[in-house]
């Protein structure tokens, strides 16, 4: 098994950069969960799907296929063969990737992709249930968080630099109902492992949340090694 670092916490917490930035310090496999599941939701979308159908859902994702490749050290997302690693940041998309999530199906179709990368590779991933569920072994488990009037406003001065509008007070309600919903979905819902660390980086810019990464990543693994002697 390779050295596993599961890295989960709520929508806009700013998992995915951070961890991101920490695999490339420790040169760590990232894997990025949510955008395999924003992949799927995008799909669905584009199928005219109705989301909120579970069965309907179920029915189409024989014709799905998902992966993430790497090209010069850079991750792509490919969906049925195809790079849709910048069509799957849409707030619709990740909306709808928040909705169909919570099937059983959705999220048996990733979790074997997900396991023998983790198998295979030094990887750090990141996502809602990597430490509770994907990756219960995994060696060392964060739980990375933010207030949401902080992740409201990250997520709005992001769209307002890629030219979008956007309204602050609508953000930070779509951030409590996807937390609301994450948490309390029947299977594997967002929540803390009882061993994982508690990151807040509410008062920290993204530097220095990598920082705080790096330290747990590189004490975890200077344990393991003497563990391995």
């Amino acid at each position: 098994m390779g050295f596993n670092v599961a890295v989960d916490g709520p929508a806009g917490a700013g998992k995915s950069t951070v961890a991101k930035a920490a695999a490339k310090a420790a040169e760590l496999v990232y894997v990025d969960t949510g955008a395999m599941y924003r992949a799927i939701g995008l799909y669905l979308l584009e199928k005219g799907a109705d989301i909120r159908d579970e069965e309907a859902v179920k029915k189409l994702l024989p014709e799905i296929s998902v992966s993430i490749v790497y090209e010069e050290g850079v991750q792509k997302v490919l969906l049925n063969g195809n790079d849709v690693s910048g069509r799957i940041r849409t707030q619709e998309v990740g909306e709808a990737a928040s909705v169909t999530s919570a099937y059983g199906a959705v999220r048996e179709k990733l979790l074997h992709l997900q396991r023998e990368l983790a198998a295979s590779s030094d990887v750090i991933m990141d996502g809602r249930d990597i430490g509770t569920n994907i990756l219960p072994d995994a060696d060392l488990k964060v739980y990375l968080t933010a207030a949401v009037s902080v992740r409201a406003k990250r997520r709005y001065t992001e769209l307002v630099e890629k030219g979008e509008e956007a309204d602050l007070s609508e953000i930070e309600k779509e951030i409590e109902e996807r937390d609301e919903r994450d948490m309390h979905r029947e299977i594997a819902p967002l929540k803390k492992a009882p061993e994982a660390v508690l990151l807040d980086t509410s008062d920290m810019n993204i530097d220095q949340a990598v920082k705080a990464l790096l330290v747990l990543i590189f004490e975890r693994r200077i344990k393991r090694l003497a563990c391995e002697q």
